[in-house]
């Protein structure tokens, strides 16, 4: 069996390709990291899988977001049946979706074809009172994740994302900015879905105050066992499934097209505890939360689209999924210069 291309044999390929090199742009940055992730110049982007995480959040009590926590569970049965933006985004581009509750308060929802109930407790606790995961917690909704990355492999998808639902998810978000990417409180806070000025700079002081909280163990030791304490201290129930769904994913040689702030907050905490993972991953787009673009800085990774998102549900990487087809389809189905019996440019 020959092994897997490298970055270098699969660029020269790309320019090789019958178009003068680069011409394709970002579209061939694109294709460069795919065809890496995947190890192969004959990439497919299909079957492929959105696995998409609900939770609520102790912390929404407090009065960090303008939303009710029962937003949380309407929108798991709005995307189950069709109706929201993911859903739609969703059947456009032909990516499966799967709707994972690992922690709403809602009722489950009767069993039904692309959904799971999967509840590691109805909520976090209250970070602003009580560390919002115990350790144990966190690694049970993390291998709910790490489960459900393997069941996408199994069925036979090369490409995932992973998408995440609930209300007052931006705060845990923001508290793992500052605590694994030292982002500064102004740059890892924002407004969420709409927050006001009262009720963010309420969200301001209680990221502020969890993750000096978090921080105080991390002082006298930086192991795992207590990085990962402090993770779940001030994380979510979606925000480790996503997780365990990145190691996961990554370990089996996926190519994990990376959403919003939330989801990235999860693949840092990832990249922490398993460093590699994001060597696995794909930025879709860069959202209008502050903390996004300062994480993706730290992973090293490029986002591929700027359009202004902040609704989260895997949209974004939804968004990514016809440019990976089209980027695929370029690798797979353009002629090279050799083909052509032609010397490409910068030959003799």
């Amino acid at each position: 069996m020959s092994s897997p291309p490298s970055l270098a044999e699969i660029e020269a390929h790309l320019d090789h390709l019958t178009k003068p090199p680069g011409s394709l742009g970002r579209l061939e940055r694109l294709a460069a990291r795919l065809c890496h992730i995947l190890g192969t110049l004959q990439p497919e982007t299909r079957p492929r899988r959105l696995c998409l995480f609900a939770g609520d959040h102790g912390v929404a009590a407090a009065g960090v977001t303008e939303w009710p926590s029962e937003v949380t569970g309407l929108m798991i049965a709005n995307i189950v049946g069709g109706g929201a933006a993911s859903s739609a985004l969703a059947a456009s581009s032909k990516t499966e979706l799967e709707v994972i509750d690992v922690g709403s308060l809602s009722e489950p929802l009767a069993e039904v074809p692309g959904y799971l109930c999967r509840k590691v407790r109805s909520g976090t606790r209250d970070l602003t009172k009580d560390p919002a995961l115990t350790i144990d917690e966190w690694r049970q909704a993390a291998g709910v994740g790490r489960e459900r990355a393997r069941s996408a492999a199994d069925a036979g998808c090369r490409v995932v994302a992973a998408g995440e639902m609930g209300i007052g998810n931006t705060t845990p978000s923001a508290c793992l900015a500052m605590l694994l990417a030292d982002v500064p409180l102004e740059g890892a806070v924002g407004r969420g879905a709409g927050a006001g000025d009262e009720t963010f700079a309420r969200k301001q002081r209680i990221v502020r105050d969890a993750v000096e909280r978090a921080r105080r163990p991390l002082a006298t030791r930086a192991d795992n066992v207590d990085l990962e304490t402090a993770i779940a201290a001030v994380g979510g129930l979606e925000i480790a499934a996503m997780a365990g769904f990145f190691t996961e994913a990554h370990r089996l040689g996926l190519a994990v097209v990376l959403d919003g702030v939330i989801a990235t907050a999860a693949a840092l905490a990832a990249e922490r505890l398993v460093p590699g993972v994001r060597a696995s991953l794909i930025a879709a787009h860069r959202g209008v939360e502050p903390a996004h673009g300062a994480m993706l800085d730290v992973l090293e990774l490029e986002p591929m689209l700027d359009w202004e998102l902040r609704l989260g549900e895997g949209t974004g990487a939804l968004l990514l999924m016809p440019l990976l087809d089209a980027a695929a389809a370029m690798v797979r189905e353009m002629a090279t210069f050799g083909d052509l019996e032609l010397a490409g440019p910068g030959t003799d």
